[in-house]
Parts: structure tokens; C-alpha cells; sequence
């Protein structure tokens, strides 16, 4: 509870006593880093959250440019430690002292402002702002690089709580599991309903202390008796669910980031394989864990390739031009002429395409294979929604969750590029491409 010195603070005096209106936001920063006693820092701390959810767009701005040009590291105190270290290179307390003089103002303020109550959400909310404006503004990657290294300690794996959300779950969350999925949007509350109430499905999602009732990430899951190459059948109202006993496979077919504030923060990897281990200790049968997942950039990729790519053959090219046939997968020979091309094609851009930067080309397969998952089956039609055609012509994958080969898959990819595939998905690499995967 604060102190009376603490609430007075928000009347904002002038020198001779004087109620006056509040500082700009800037100084408000500076004299939030004046202080040192803790209730008057937790009321200042308050009263800058509240100015910046007052403020509109154009002054919030003004303030995170203001934290790039002004809150950096002291230049006058980092010079001082560097000619200490200089003189006594070998002194800890030297090098102590230059790694706290390093550290840029910025960084403190923002601790003193998770102070206050609500602190942390509001931190979250500046930096989803931030990012807004990181493009047109490439100074405030400063602030950016700040905000990530913190958020990398705030909501660290060992902060986090795995909850398991279902039906019953308050209904304040499960507006927020409506609203934040990202990957097969749910139409209403039957079709969460069917996503979370029977007996063969279940849902999972990180939280934070100081977070409540914010799911950081959630991933929805079917259990079933087989691996499954189409997500309408999961998605069925209509369908008859199984017994939890008699299923063999649980499939991770949607996985949502909530806080775009967050991004950069690494929580997927944690969840699923928590999710594995819950799993597997409720339902000792399960054997299989596999994802049935998007192909967001499959379709760009085809397109680029087939406007004037070099890695398709030509005689994939040419079947492929089926494609700009309307309505060509609900239409049976054309489905059936375009099946192989698009596995050869798929195999390509999972094993073969890179970016700039050496890495697979497809955000989601960066993902898993990051993971230590294994690239186990290709899925022509797996999605046709028109969601689905339009990013990837229909086209969905499994990967696979081994516990046994997690650690191994992900060591080779993290170190050497490796991509875990199974021979049925190599076995698509058409013969003229069937060489060493790039490096």
C-alpha cells in the first residue's frame, strides 16, 4: 500500500508548493529514475503507466524515440570504467563497474515501471507498439534490443505456468483462445466447444504471474488412432468423438502466440514438449506425437519459381500449370494430374530452398525443426479452405515428435542445417534434384 509521500507525488508540485499539471512523459522518466525510495518510485511508476495509456499515438511515439535518444548508457560514466579497466585490465570490480555503466538508462526505467500494477501488460503493449513503428524508425531498435533482452529474463520457462484449458475454464480466457487463434480461426462458441469439451480433445496454454488471465501461447490437440493428412475432419461439428483410451496419436494441429509484444520470445518449443510429457503420463498409450501443420509461404515460393526460378524441373513446371486452373481441387483428374508435381515441388522447398541467411524458407518448419521434430509426411489437399489454397494450394504436413530423437534432430539442425526427414518425404525429391541438401 503506498505511503502518503508516495500519493502525494501524483499531484505533481512545482519547487514552491505549487499543484501543477504532470510532466511530459520524458521527464516523468527521469524523475521516476530519480528516485529511490520505493513507495514514491511505485507511485511514479503508476502515474507513467497511466499517462502513456492516456496519451495518444503521436506522443507515445515522440516517447519511445525519446528513450532511444536520451535513456542510452551514460557516455561520460562508460568512459571513466573504460579508462579503469584500461589502467587494470585485470581488476573484476573494473569490469563489474563498466558492465553496469554499459547498461543503457533505459533498461532501469523499464524495471521501475513493472513495478507498477499492471506494469508488466502495459511493457508488452509498448513494445507491440514499438515493433509497429521499428521500420520507419530504425533507431528505436535500441529500445527494441532492451525491451528483448528483458522479456528474454521476465518470462523465462521457469516463470511460466502450463494450465490446461478447457470447457470449464473462466470465459474471460476462452474469449482471449477465440480471439488469439491464429491458425484455423474458431467461427463461434460451438466451434470452441468442439474444440475443447470431448473427450478427444484437449488444449494447453502458458501463462504468466503477472499475466493472469493472458494465455502467452496455447496449442490445441486431437487425439486420435491414426496421423491424420486433412484438418477438416478435426475441425468437424458433426463428427463422433472417440474415447480418450482408444487413441494411439496425439496431433498438434494449431499453435497460437498471443502477445505480439513478446515476439522474439521463445515459448513453443517448451509447450510442446511439456505437452508431450503431460500427455503421455495421463494417456500411457499414446506412442505418437505429430503436428498436422500450415505451409504459410508454399504458395509465394511456387510462384517465384515459376516466374522464373531455377530449382523445379522443368517437367514439374509444366504440371503445374493446372494450378491456375479455377477450382482445380475440387476437380478429380486435375487433383490427381497435379498430386506428384506438388509432392516434388513440396519436397524441394522443405529440403532444398533456403533464404538469405541459410536458413529453411518456411517460418513454420523453421519452427519445429528447431524444435527437434522430423519432417514425417506431405499432405496434397490437407487444408482447402480458402485460407489454406490461397497460402500453400491445400498443401499441409506432419511432423514428428520422436522423445527419442528430439535432442539429436535439433542439435543437426541447429548446428549443421540439417533437416530430420523421413524417406517418404525424400522419396518426392525428384531424380534430377536428388543431390546433398544445401548447407
Amino acid at each position: 500500500m503506498l505511503t502518503d509521500r508516495g500519493r502525494a507525488l501524483l499531484r505533481w508540485r512545482d519547487p514552491a508548493g505549487r499543484v501543477t499539471a504532470p510532466p511530459g512523459l520524458p521527464d516523468m522518466g527521469e524523475l521516476l529514475l530519480s528516485r529511490r525510495g520505493e513507495a514514491s518510485g511505485v507511485a511514479l511508476a503508476r502515474a507513467l503507466v497511466a499517462a502513456l495509456e492516456e496519451a495518444d499515438e503521436a506522443r507515445r511515439l515522440a516517447f519511445l524515440e525519446t528513450l532511444a535518444d536520451r535513456f542510452g548508457p551514460d557516455p561520460e560514466a562508460v568512459s571513466r570504467a573504460m579508462q579503469a579497466v584500461a589502467r587494470d585490465p585485470a581488476s573484476v570490480e573494473a569490469v563489474e563497474a563498466l558492465h553496469v555503466a554499459a547498461e543503457p538508462r533505459r533498461q532501469e526505467l523499464f524495471r521501475r515501471l513493472n513495478l507498477a500494477p499492471g506494469g508488466t501488460a502495459a511493457l508488452v503493449r509498448m513494445r507491440e507498439e514499438l515493433l509497429r513503428h521499428l521500420k520507419d524508425s530504425p533507431a528505436l531498435r535500441r529500445v527494441d534490443s532492451d525491451f528483448a533482452h528483458l522479456f528474454a529474463s521476465w518470462f523465462n520457462r521457469g516463470f511460466l505456468v502450463l494450465r490446461h484449458i478447457d470447457w470449464n475454464t473462466p470465459a474471460a480466457i476462452l474469449e482471449k483462445i477465440i480471439r488469439y487463434e491464429a491458425v484455423h480461426a474458431i467461427q463461434n462458441w460451438d466451434d470452441l466447444r468442439n474444440r475443447l469439451q470431448p473427450t478427444d480433445r484437449r488444449c494447453y496454454g502458458f501463462f504468466h504471474p503477472q499475466l493472469v488471465d493472458e494465455p502467452l501461447i496455447f496449442v490445441e490437440v486431437a487425439l486420435t488412432r491414426e496421423i491424420p493428412d486433412t484438418v477438416a475432419p478435426l475441425l468437424d461439428l458433426d463428427r463422433k468423438p472417440i474415447d480418450a483410451a482408444e487413441a494411439t496419436t496425439a496431433v498438434f494441429y494449431s499453435i497460437s502466440n498471443t502477445q505480439k509484444g513478446l515476439a522474439g520470445v521463445s515459448f513453443g518449443n517448451f509447450l510442446i514438449k511439456q505437452v508431450v510429457e503431460e500427455l503421455k503420463s495421463e494417456l500411457h498409450q499414446i506412442q505418437t506425437f505429430v503436428t498436422l501443420s500450415p505451409v504459410p509461404g508454399f504458395a509465394a515460393w511456387l510462384a517465384r519459381e515459376r516466374e522464373g526460378g531455377k530449382m523445379l524441373p522443368a517437367e514439374v513446371l509444366a504440371a503445374l500449370t493446372l494450378l491456375d486452373q479455377p477450382g482445380w481441387h475440387v476437380d478429380k483428374d486435375a487433383a490427381r494430374a497435379l498430386r506428384e508435381p506438388l509432392l516434388a515441388a513440396a519436397a524441394i522447398y522443405f529440403l532444398r530452398a533456403r533464404d538469405g541467411k541459410g536458413r529453411a524458407v518456411d517460418p513454420v518448419a523453421r519452427f519445429h525443426l528447431g524444435n527437434g521434430a522430423c519432417l514425417e509426411r506431405l499432405n496434397v489437399l490437407g487444408d482447402v479452405s480458402a485460407n489454406g489454397l490461397k497460402q500453400s494450394h491445400g498443401l499441409m504436413v506432419n511432423y514428428l515428435y520422436d522423445p527419442d530423437r528430439i535432442e539429436a534432430n535439433h542439435e543437426a539442425f541447429a548446428e549443421r542445417t540439417e533437416i530430420a526427414a523421413s524417406d517418404a518425404v525424400r522419396r518426392h525429391l525428384p531424380a534430377t534434384t536428388a543431390m546433398k541438401e544445401m548447407p
